[in-house]
Order: C-alpha cells, then sequence, then structure tokens
C-alpha cells in the first residue's frame, strides 16, 4: 500500500519498530540565519497560503521556499526532491511519492542518498501524518542499507508550513519530538535542519 495509507499501528506489526516519544531532542540546537529573500517571500506567500488553507497552498508557498533556502545555504551538499516517486518496495508497501526529500548527494536528477524526508499534513493534522512519515523513514532507511550506504539515522518532519514536528529513525526504533517548532521561530527550524545535515558529515 502507499506510504499515506499507513498507520503507527502499522508500522509496528508490519516492522516491528519501536516507537518512543521525547520532548525536546531538538530544542537545543542554535538558530541559524536566514536571508532577506526568504524573509519578503514569506511575508508576501504565508498570508495568501492560510487564506487558500489547502495541503498543496502550504507545500508551495511556506514549505517549499524553506526548503530552497536551505539548499541555497549548503550549495550543493544536498539535493531537494519535491512530489518525487519513490518506491522501495511494493512488497513491504513501501511506495508512493514523496512531498519532500532531502538525499545527501549533489546529483539533482536522481535520489541516492536519501536521509530526510518532509510529510505535507492533510487539514492541519499533523498526528495523522505521522504514520506515512514513519513509512518514508522506513524506506530511506532500506534503500540505503541495499545500497550498502551507512546512514546511522534517518530523519522525517511533518508539517503544516506553520509547525513543524520531527521524527528520528535509529536502528528499529522511532523517536518522536513532542516539542512542535513553528514558523514564528524560523531561524530554530533552520537551525535543526542544518544540524540534521551536519550529523551525516
Amino acid at each position: 500500500m502507499p506510504y499515506n495509507q499507513f498507520s503507527i499501528e502499522q508500522i509496528k506489526l508490519n516492522f516491528g519498530i519501536e516507537i518512543r516519544e521525547k520532548f525536546g531532542i531538538f530544542a537545543n540546537i542554535s538558530e541559524v540565519e536566514y536571508s532577506p529573500f526568504l524573509t519578503q517571500v514569506l511575508e508576501k506567500f504565508v498570508p495568501l497560503a492560510l487564506e487558500i488553507d489547502s495541503q498543496k497552498s502550504r507545500a508551495e508557498y511556506i514549505t517549499a521556499p524553506i526548503l530552497f533556502e536551505l539548499k541555497s545555504q549548503l550549495q550543493t551538499q544536498i539535493s531537494l526532491f519535491s512530489g518525487q516517486e519513490f518506491t522501495v518496495d511494493l512488497e513491504k508497501g513501501l511506495s508512493g511519492n514523496c512531498d519532500f526529500l532531502i538525499s545527501y548527494s549533489s546529483d539533482p536528477l536522481t535520489i541516492e542518498v536519501p536521509f530526510i524526508v518532509f510529510v505535507e499534513a492533510k487539514n492541519d493534522n499533523i498526528p495523522a501524518a505521522l504514520g506515512q512519515c514513519m513509512a518514508e523513514m522506513l524506506a530511506a532507511q532500506l534503500f540505503n542499507q541495499r545500497r550498502q550506504q551507512e546512514i546511522k539515522t534517518i530523519y522525517g518532519c511533518v508539517t503544516t508550513g506553520t509547525n513543524w514536528k520531527f521524527l528520528q529513525l535509529i536502528d528499529q526504533r522511532i523517536e518522536i519530538d513532542l516539542h512542535e517548532y513553528y514558523l514564528s521561530n524560523l531561524g530554530q527550524v533552520l537551525g535543526i535542519l542544518h544540524d540534521l545535515i551536519e550529523q551525516v558529515d
């Protein structure tokens, strides 16, 4: 079944995953400055995204510009994919498209080393999208394992554009940060994303 049909319970049963909740896993990460251009873009388009209030509008007008800023800051260190098909194992149900995915590779055409996946929450319901995010994280882990790529931690994020919730997958354990991070503190969100990428180095 596609990623968006997975529930948390199915993740536990189908993959033998232990799920833990922890408060503030990423809370102490330093903020990162961002460009005046991103500020201008968000000032212009966040009100429009919230007025339209659809999953697509939030992804295009809020989430995408933030991830473009991240890509710009890191230049060729990562590749960003949007709406990319990412089918890893049909028998396990790990199939479908990712809203956004970051690969630790400079290749902009093919996913080579996936390690952060992003799911845009429907109807502003972050908890309902956690199963999908976990499934995509497991797919990224399996993708790397099959290619003997030593990526110890896979990260996930469920976002509404204004709220961001982060997860991490280590071996057979997924940890969910109970703390949510907010667009109003964008420097912290970007700081977390920078830190996740630095952990791969």
